[in-house]
C-alpha cells in the first residue's frame, strides 16, 4: 500500500508515530511523512530547522515533507494556538502541491491538536483516498481540562469542528476504551470506531539491567523516575508535595527526565521548596537512551491531573514502563490507574492525592527488592497479553487494506 501520515509531530522530536512509520515501512507498504519544522517540546525549532530551512527529509528512507508553521513557545495559549493553526494551514494549502500521486490511505495521527486531521481531508477530497484517524487525545475536553480554552464560544466552536472532522473521517481509532462514549456523543456511529491502543517501542522489549550501561552517574538510593512531559496536565505540584513530605527519607530520589512547559516552574519550586538534594532534572535524552535510564529506576512514575478527560486516557508512558518490566507507582484516576491494579504492576492512588503517593512510594520502598521485581514481571506478562507491537500491528494492517467501512467492523 502507499500510505501517507499526516503528523503535526515528528523525528527527531520523539512520539510513537516514529515507530508505525518505520514499522509500516518494514511490512513493506510505501509510506510518506507530511510533518510540521520540529520545535516540541522546548518550543523553538530544532537545530538546522527554520520556518523555511529544510522543508524535506529522510527519516530512515522515509520521505518525509514539512511545512512551516509558527513555533509552540513556550506557555503562551495564543502562541500554542497559532502553533496549531498554522500547521493546520500551510500543511492544507501544501500537501497538494508536494505530497503528488495517490495514495491508498491516508493515517492521520491525533495527540493534539484535532486540526492536524484538516489536512488530510483536504486532501480527502482533492484525492478521494480514504482517511484513518487515530484519536490519542479528545477534543474539545483536552483544551477545558488543561485549562487553555474556558470560553464557552471557543468549546462549542471546536466541537462543531470536531464533529465535521469525525464525520468525515472514513474510520476512527481510539487509544483507550473509555474514548468511545465520547466519539459516539459526536455523532459517530458505533461501528466507526475501533479500540487501537499504544505499544512500547522495541527497544524496550525484554531490556535486562546487565545489557545495559548507565546513561549516567544517578544520586545513590530509592530512585523513582519519572520520564516524559514536564507539562501541566501531568500534576508536578502535587508530584513536589509528595517529595516535599518525604524530605526526611533522604536516600529517596526523585529523577525527572523530559522537558515542557512547566520545566523552569518546577525547577524553580525545587530551590524554594529546598528539596535539591532529592528532586533532580536530568533534561531531555533521545528516546534509544530510555531503556538504559529505566532500568537504574526503583519504581517509575505515572502521573496526571485529575479530570473527567484525564481519566479516559491511558498515558503513552504506562506501556513502556510495562514492556520494561518496571514496577510502576501512579497517582492517576481512570482508564491508567485501571490497568496499574489490573497488572499488579504497581501501586497506585487518586490523582492531586500527595500525601497517598508519598505512602505508595513508602511502601515500595520498604518493600523487598524480589516483590518489586515480581511487580514487573507481573507488568511485561500484562503487556505482551493486551499492548503487543506486533499484534497491534497486525490488526493495524488488516484495518488498512479493508478501506470500506462496511468490512472495517471489529
Amino acid at each position: 500500500m502507499r500510505i501517507l501520515i499526516v503528523t503535526q509531530y515528528f523525528w527527531p522530536e520523539n512520539f510513537r508515530i516514529n515507530d508505525l512509520a518505520t514499522a509500516l515501512k518494514g511490512r513493506r507498504h510505501e509510506v510518506v511523512v507530511l510533518t510540521g519544522k520540529p520545535n516540541y517540546p522546548a518550543g523553538r525549532f530544532f537545530p538546522g530547522y527554520g520556518f523555511i530551512e529544510r522543508g524535506a527529509d529522510n527519516f530512515d528512507g522515509i520521505p518525509v515533507v514539512r511545512v512551516p508553521l509558527i513555533p509552540r513557545g513556550s506557555g503562551s495559549g495564543f502562541r500554542l494556538a497559532i502553533n496549531y493553526l498554522s500547521f493546520a494551514l500551510f500543511a492544507s494549502l501544501i500537501a497538494p502541491f508536494r505530497c503528488r500521486g495517490n495514495f491508498d490511505l491516508i493515517f492521520v495521527y491525533e495527540v493534539s491538536p484535532v486540526t492536524v486531521a484538516l489536512p488530510a481531508l483536504v486532501l480527502k477530497l482533492l484525492r478521494g483516498s480514504p482517511v484513518l484517524l487515530w484519536v490519542l487525545d479528545l477534543w474539545p475536553e483536552s483544551l477545558s481540562a488543561a485549562g487553555a480554552i474556558r470560553s464557552r464560544f471557543v468549546i462549542r466552536a471546536v466541537s462543531w469542528l470536531v464533529k465535521r472532522i469525525y464525520r468525515h473521517s472514513d474510520r476512527i481509532l481510539v487509544q483507550s476504551r473509555a474514548f468511545e462514549p465520547s466519539v459516539v456523543r459526536m455523532g459517530v456511529a458505533a461501528r466507526k470506531i475501533v479500540y487501537f491502543p499504544n505499544w512500547a517501542e522495541p527497544i524496550f522489549d525484554g531490556v535486562r539491567q546487565a545489557d545495559l550501561a548507565p546513561p549516567m552517574p544517578l544520586p545513590a538510593g530509592f530512585r523513582i523516575m519519572y520520564a516524559g512531559n514536564v507539562g501541566a496536565a501531568q500534576d508536578f505540584p502535587n508530584v513536589l508535595a509528595a517529595a516535599e513530605q518525604l524530605r526526611s527519607h533522604s536516600d529517596i530520589q526523585w529523577i525527572i527526565l523530559g522537558d515542557g512547559r512547566l520545566r523552569d516552574w518546577v525547577r524553580q519550586e525545587i530551590e524554594h521548596r529546598g528539596l535539591e538534594r532529592t528532586v533532580h532534572l536530568f533534561g531531555n535524552h533521545p528516546l534509544s537512551t530510555m531503556p538504559a535510564w529505566f532500568m537504574q529506576a526503583d519504581v517509575m512514575l505515572v502521573c496526571l491531573k485529575r479530570d473527567p478527560i484525564f481519566a479516559l486516557t491511558i498515558p503513552g508512558k504506562l506501556q513502556s514502563y510495562l514492556a520494561c518490566g518496571r514496577p510502576v507507582v501512579g497517582m492517576l484516576d481512570g482508564e491508567g490507574a485501571r490497568i496499574i491494579r489490573e497488572s499488579g504492576a504497581g501501586l497506585v492512588c487518586d490523582a492531586e492525592e500527595p500525601a497517598a503517593l508519598a505512602e505508595r512510594v513508602l511502601e515500595l520502598y520498604a518493600m523487598p527488592k524480589v516483590g518489586r521485581e515480581q511487580m514487573g514481571m507481573r507488568g511485561r506478562l500484562y503487556y505482551e497479553a493486551h499492548f503487543a507491537r506486533d499484534q497491534l500491528l497486525d490488526r493495524l494492517e488488516q484495518l488498512m487494506s479493508t478501506p470500506d467501512e462496511t468490512r472495517w467492523l471489529p
